[in-house]
């Protein structure tokens, strides 16, 4: 096992977070931002990228740091190691009200894709690359532009939702459709495609935009029932700003594609 092996714990209920425990030298890797507190003996230490090609010299911490910036992300992660001889416990917490998922790389063949943000943190040795979209489509209209995370590893990595999360489990063939926005992440062997609405009325007056995703089995997918976009919106109308409709419109997936958000 390359990744380092961790215990955790995930407490509360709309606002989580998520408590690791570190024995000895172990070290977990989290994105800037998202540390909530930490026993001693834990030293913290910025890096380049994720973590896992720390080894392989500067052109490995490049490398990582480049994939990272090609996602929207900073360029450097955060290192938290164990130095003291007993077990110590740091934790981190969601930016947002929803739900914190455990993903054991090791029952995902290794591999999990998700949205660019949903990242929160991760045993060091996962590495969190970018997974270019082979589709036109997907890239133009399925609400994360042609490029979104993936997580590669053996070891425990921590991602989180907005809103209340639901585990789908897809059997080969079956397809599940999915407003762009509500996709968390889902396995290697998900076919994740972009699906026209139809019709004039649904079109024009629906509210739901032009497209909607379809995600065929088999495999595991996790959706979200409050996206951050969607947040933010009712939080910029409700403040008296004009905003642009964009969860899977046209104009929201070409905003997205141009902007990378």
């Amino acid at each position: 096992m390359q990744a380092h092996e961790i215990d955790y714990h995930i407490y509360g209920e709309e606002m989580q977070y998520v408590e690791i425990e570190l024995d000895p030298q172990e070290v977990v890797v989290a994105e800037a931002g998202s540390f909530m507190m930490m026993e001693n003996g834990i030293k913290m230490e910025t890096i380049f990228g994720d973590g896992s090609g720390q080894e392989s010299g500067m052109f490995g911490k490049l490398l990582s740091a480049g994939k990272r910036m090609l996602t929207g992300e900073s360029l450097f992660m955060t290192a938290y190691m164990n130095q003291d001889s007993n077990k110590r416990k740091v934790s981190f917490a969601s930016p947002y009200p929803g739900k914190i998922v455990a993903i054991d790389l090791t029952q995902y063949q290794g591999k999990f894709i998700c949205q660019k943000d949903s990242f929160l943190c991760a045993a060091k040795g996962v590495s969190v690359g970018i997974e270019f979209s082979k589709k036109l489509g997907r890239g133009l209209f399925g609400g994360e532009g042609f490029i979104m995370q993936k997580i590669e590893g053996d070891g425990m990595a921590f991602v989180h939702s907005g809103g209340t999360l639901a585990r789908k489990e897809l059997q080969a063939g079956e397809v599940l459709k999915v407003d762009t926005g509500c996709i968390v992440g889902f396995t290697k062997d998900v076919d994740y495609d972009i699906e026209f609405i139809g019709g004039i009325k649904n079109s024009i007056f629906g509210g739901e935009g032009l497209f909607y995703a379809t995600l065929r089995g088999p495999g595991i997918v996790y959706i979200q029932s409050l996206p951050f976009s969607r947040l933010a919106g009712k939080i910029i109308a409700a403040s008296g700003f004009n905003s642009t409709k964009e969860e899977g419109g046209v104009l929201g997936g070409l905003g997205k594609l141009v902007d990378g958000i």
